[in-house]
């Protein structure tokens, strides 16, 4: 099968060019075909903007055993429509993905329910590191140096030690402090102010965590990779990368602060917490300087039943995999950060950050995941058009301007006018761990 995308302004290095590009199969053949090159379909791209498939490094699908929620396939669905794919899912299910066995498991499962691109991380546990040195078929280790939602808490300074020091996957990390944040917590008590959440994971809780994690990486250089960073000055601290250490933002700590805890409630009740309309100042700039290198969603998904629990009973987190890409191209849209910059954040990175074969750019012998995006097109965020079982978005009510509107998947067209294809699955995404990581491998993206 052979697709021609003809006349499109696509994103190709670090320049939007309009060209045609040839798809045969699963592979991208050619970005400067003829516009008469011989195709079994040809998509006519005019005015319209084609991108490589977004990479998600950091998802919650809750499958197996918390599917009530999510589960592969709802969550691969909404993918599919915010042109979402490929993903990384955390360890953070039931059971646990703390074993190869477990991670094989998951894959299997995948494989017969996403829509979408799939892999899995190992998750870290005090007492795990043999089955972590061995693990294969995985992007990386998780670790939870702060505890969230499951029971993946690693926070003691001698497996913390130990797993740095004899490893070698890429590690990334929900750093928050557990002591401090433990703490907070008795300093300021019984409580149902939302508003304490942010008070009891505040500003210090992430620092003292993210510092700490950066200290192992670089005492034992090993590739660190921290997760929704959600404070400017960590921004700052991030900048010390040494060529060992990436990090991203999501979009809710871009976009939201404690000022819309009044207004959405237990909705915007995620860990870590939201922080100060100028930690949402500085961490955007951070992204524009490239001391954080990834844009993710943190997609974590709960039952509105669930979240309508007073605080502190109320679950964290917030669902994004199908309103991440337009949150971004309605920046672009704004004069805010250029196309060229969305894909550096939602695909390049993530990829170049996990070392995947083929997967964040539009180039010959690249794997065919692209999506067709209406950069004029302005619609409303809205609950009913949501594909994840929760059925919300924290971002419903809102006007943006750029949608995706096709999306395809190794070749294979997964959505169209509004609609998932149900009847394609994605594939396994692989991994060369060899190529050495974000840092060493930069070049190979260069225009």
């Amino acid at each position: 099968m052979k697709t021609l995308f003809r006349n499109a302004e696509a994103v190709i290095g670090r320049e939007v060019v309009r060209t045609n590009v040839l798809v045969e199969g699963s592979t991208i053949v050619a970005v400067d075909a003829p516009a008469s090159a011989t195709a079994d379909e040809v998509v006519d791209c005019t005015g319209l903007h084609l991108l490589p498939g977004v990479v998600d490094d950091q998802v919650h699908f809750r499958d197996p055993g918390i599917t009530h929620k999510e589960d592969l396939f709802t969550a691969s669905c909404a993918c599919a429509a915010g042109g979402v794919t490929s993903f990384l899912e955390m360890p953070n299910t039931i059971p646990n993905t703390v074993s190869q066995a477990a991670l094989e498991a998951k894959l299997a499962l995948a494989s017969r329910k996403s829509v979408v691109n799939y892999g899995f991380f190992v998750g870290a546990t005090e007492t795990n590191t043999a089955e972590l040195k061995h693990a294969h078929r995985t992007p990386g280790i998780k670790i939870f140096i702060g505890s969230s939602t499951g029971n993946l808490l690693v926070d003691e300074q001698e497996a913390l030690e130990r797993i740095f020091a004899e490893t070698s996957l890429t590690i990334c990390v929900h750093a928050e402090d557990e002591t401090l944040l433990q703490a907070n917590k008795a300093r300021i008590g019984e409580t149902s102010d939302l508003h304490d959440h942010s008070r009891i994971r505040n500003h210090e809780v992430a620092m003292i965590a993210t510092r700490r994690a950066m200290d192992l990486a670089f005492r034992h250089k090993h590739p660190l990779h921290v997760l929704h960073v959600s404070t400017g000055d960590e921004t700052d601290v991030l900048a010390e990368h040494r060529n060992l250490v990436t990090a991203e933002a999501c979009v809710h700590h871009i976009f939201l602060s404690v000022d819309d805890y009044d207004r959405l409630g237990t909705l915007a009740q995620m860990n870590p917490s939201l922080k100060n309309r100028d930690d949402n100042r500085r961490i955007w700039q951070a992204l524009k300087d490239r001391r954080l290198q990834v844009i993710a969603t943190d997609h974590a998904p709960h039952l509105l039943s669930e979240k309508a629990r007073p605080y502190p009973q109320s679950p964290s987190g917030v669902p994004g995999v199908q309103t991440m890409l337009p949150m971004l191209l309605n920046q672009v849209a704004a004069g805010e950060c250029s196309l060229v910059d969305v894909v550096e954040w939602m695909c390049e990175a993530p990829a170049r950050v996990w070392d995947m074969v083929g997967k964040g750019r539009i180039a010959v012998g690249a794997d065919a995941d692209l999506v067709l995006v209406d950069m004029k097109k302005v619609h409303e965020v809205r609950n009913e058009e949501q594909l994840t079982k929760c059925g919300w978005s924290v971002w419903a009510g809102r006007s943006l301007t750029g949608w995706p509107i096709a999306t395809w998947v190794m070749g294979r067209q997964v959505y169209r006018d509004g609609r998932v294809l149900t009847d394609h699955r994605g594939a396994e995404i692989q991994y060369d761990h060899g190529r050495g990581g974000y840092w060493a491998t930069a070049s190979d993206f260069a225009s």
